[in-house]
């Protein structure tokens, strides 16, 4: 059976009944691949050059209808001044469902240095979203007539804003945001399911390295909770950079484990599994340019498919000033 006959009963069940409970663009791991921005409003305009980034994300190869993810990003400072902008579009198919959406974001950078050699910044930032849903009922798999399914395509396009905060110190640096702020009409005061659309995240790490070493290393975190669901994971990261004449090459793995458990049958009784998800990251920087490549495999004993996740991220670096920090912070220099 196609994936897309799977997944149809339940995604009709839930867009007829909550119509907007989609959370918007989805939380992976592709802000490893120098994407902070991404999940993090407050990072748009943080680095010294002014930053295009398009990835594409494509789940479970060989199967129609399959999950897929693109988006595109821009930001940058306004000149030498604190202020930054930025924009995402993206479009993300799911069989019979899509979504598309655009944000737009104003950062503000403040500085508690005496100069910029020593990093020292506090920032904030807040994006504007649109994000249109639609649910394509003209080809389902069912014979005969049903009172949930009108055989159209059905749309409803919600407003929502997400706000976060960023502070480097030195080789150190942390990110807050809560995504989804806002309720939308009807559907947040509904507790069965999302009924709040509302997302935290928080992110922590710093890069280590020797003084003029060629080699620097980058631990992080990062924490989710869905505020209406109540369901929470956190990302285990760990990065490696090596500097080269024509930039630099990098790699990395991140873990995702979810604090919540799912019960199924086994045959032989009730097990339970939480979610995991392994990815690894490469990486290179060659000179304005970037690309980077992330697998992510999930190791659970029930899944649809062993098949994993496939990205692909492209970038390019412009207005670049010096770097003005004397610490190791890819994020920033």
């Amino acid at each position: 059976m196609k994936l897309k006959y799977v997944l149809a009963l339940l995604t009709v069940l839930l867009f007829c009944k909550y119509g907007s409970s989609q959370e918007g663009l989805p939380v992976y791991t592709d802000y490893l691949t120098d994407n902070y921005y991404l999940i993090h409003p407050s990072m748009a305009g943080a680095a010294n050059c002014s930053k295009v980034r398009l990835t594409a994300r494509q789940q479970w190869f060989g199967h129609e209808d399959a999950p897929k993810l693109l988006t595109l990003s821009l930001n940058g400072r306004v000149g030498d001044t604190p202020s930054a902008f930025g924009g995402i579009l993206y479009a993300d198919k799911n069989g019979y469902h899509s979504q598309t959406g655009a944000y737009a974001t104003y950062a503000h950078h403040i500085m508690f240095s005496r100069n910029e050699v020593d990093l020292n910044m506090l920032s904030f930032g807040l994006s504007v979203g649109f994000i249109q849903y639609k649910l394509d009922e003209t080809t389902f798999p069912f014979d005969g007539p049903d009172p949930i399914i009108s055989g159209t395509v059905e749309s409803e396009t919600n407003f929502n804003i997400d706000f976060g905060f960023s502070y480097h110190f030195l080789d150190f640096y942390a990110h807050g945001t809560v995504k989804n702020v806002l309720k939308n009409s009807g559907i947040n005061n509904d507790i069965e399911i999302t009924s709040n659309l509302r997302r935290y995240l928080l992110s922590v790490g710093g890069v280590f390295g020797k003084l003029d070493s060629e080699w620097s290393y980058e631990p992080s975190i990062m924490f989710q909770y869905k505020d209406g669901t109540q369901e929470a994971s956190i990302d285990l990261n760990g990065k490696v950079y090596k500097e080269m004449e024509f930039g630099k090459i990098w790699g990395g793995l991140s873990y995702r484990r979810s604090f919540d458990g799912a019960e199924y049958l086994d045959g032989s009784g009730v097990s339970s599994q939480k979610l995991q998800l392994i990815s690894p990251i490469l990486g290179v920087d060659y000179n304005q340019f970037m690309f980077a490549y992330n697998y992510t495999y999930q190791s659970n004993s029930l899944v649809f498919t062993n098949g994993g996740f496939h990205q692909i991220t492209l970038g390019y670096n412009f207005n670049c000033r010096r770097e003005r920090y004397d610490c190791h912070c890819p994020a920033v220099n």
